[in-house]
């Protein structure tokens, strides 16, 4: 609920530290309240205020054919985070077969899954009017990459990066699934709380480097899922070290386990660590997936017991 409409539902009274101004919304003349409000009054408010603004919220509704939806997030850009969801999602369907997964990119503004992916051109309708995802790898895909030129940007404002939010998770047809893997955009703000609002998601996991700066915003991304009540399954600790391929020395250019520690601070579970390696930047870019490319290496078989891990922490799913 905007200011405005608030201060229309609440009228000319407004509080700071028990008085304050307020001004009439019918009528000229400015009027002044200092009356203190007692606690049970002030509390009296809080409530109200809460009633309505609650009214504002939309009410979740699952995904038509999806039984489970694990966001991947992080406070902060760069951190790996497509990545991470792109292998998480290839590792998801290597662990077992018989488990159908989706991959749905909702970072309107930069979008990666179409590279990773591999994958090019315009959705297809159903009969029904629903977008069918793209296919690659056994993975359906939706981007909004996919609706835009490639090297056109996303120059919108609020209303409409909602508006395409909208479209992305209710005008999709998936089919049936089990696992749904999210790419969120980076950072704490109107996406990742529409969507959280919007459907019901089973975990969230979230990435970061073991840099402070990451850590700090790695921070706010777990307290917003916590204050919208979406479970974390745990942190994936990216890029956590890099080894030299020719002498075989391992230094961590990002410092040492700063996952781990910000996960004992939050009691929350770190998932697995994934190294700074060429492998996973080549294949990324290449469009082919580590997960996918090189099932028996290293850092793929790291992304799958990621995946083990997820699955482990993940509630049952919807029928």
């Amino acid at each position: 609920m905007g200011f405005w409409r608030r201060l229309l539902i609440f009228g000319w009274v407004s509080l700071r530290g028990g008085g304050g101004t307020g001004v009439p919304l019918r009528g000229s003349r400015v009027l002044v309240c200092r009356r203190q409000l007692s606690g049970a009054d002030n509390e009296t408010l809080k409530q109200r205020r809460m009633q309505i603004m609650s009214r504002g919220l939309p009410k979740q509704k699952p995904i038509e054919g999806v039984k489970q939806v694990i966001v991947v997030a992080s406070g902060k850009g760069g951190v790996g985070k497509s990545t991470t969801a792109v292998n998480l999602a290839l590792a998801l369907a290597a662990n077992d077969s018989s488990k159908a997964v989706g991959l749905l990119d909702v970072d309107v503004y930069g979008p990666s899954i179409p590279k990773m992916m591999n994958l090019k051109g315009s959705p297809e309708l159903s009969q029904s009017n629903l977008m069918r995802p793209l296919l690659n790898y056994g993975i359906a895909c939706m981007s909004m990459g996919f609706l835009v030129e490639e090297t056109a940007p996303v120059v919108w404002r609020g209303l409409m990066v909602m508006s395409a939010i909208e479209k992305l998770l209710r005008q999709v047809d998936w089919g049936q699934l089990n696992y749904l893997v999210v790419d969120m955009p980076p950072g704490t703000g109107d996406v990742q709380l529409s969507v959280t609002q919007n459907i019901p998601i089973s975990g969230a996991v979230i990435v970061s480097t073991p840099q402070d700066v990451a850590l700090m915003d790695a921070r706010k991304g777990a307290e917003m899922f916590r204050k919208v009540h979406v479970p974390i399954l745990g942190l994936v600790q990216n890029m956590s070290v890099f080894q030299c391929p020719k002498c075989k020395q391992r230094t961590h250019i990002f410092g040492a386990d700063g996952a781990r520690r910000l996960a004992r601070t939050l009691d929350l579970d770190v998932l697995g660590d994934i190294p700074l390696h060429l492998n996973i930047r080549e294949t990324s870019d290449t469009g082919q997936p580590i997960v996918f490319s090189q099932p028996e290496s290293d850092e793929a078989k790291a992304y799958l017991r990621i995946a083990a891990e997820v699955v482990k922490r993940l509630p049952p799913p919807l029928e």
